[in-house]
């Protein structure tokens, strides 16, 4: 997942970023959960992935690391 989240966000695919980090909206607080409407619009999209990336990142691992503990 942090390897996809990067790769879309390197080739400023901030749609398909947005959409990767759809996929554990649950597990994002509350102050990084995306909307259907942040993800389809490019230029919110932009700004909220790149506002947010490196608290993005942390949580993509800190996810990673609980699924691991399962």
């Amino acid at each position: 997942m942090t390897l996809a989240f990067d790769s879309a966000n390197n080739l400023g695919q901030y749609i398909a970023a947005g959409k990767i980090m759809f996929q554990i909206n649950e597990e994002l607080p509350d102050d990084l959960q995306l909307s259907l409407e942040e993800i389809d619009d490019p230029s919110t999209a932009k700004s909220f992935i790149l506002k947010n990336e490196s608290e993005l990142k942390f949580t993509i691992r800190q996810y990673r690391e609980r699924l691991m503990l399962l």
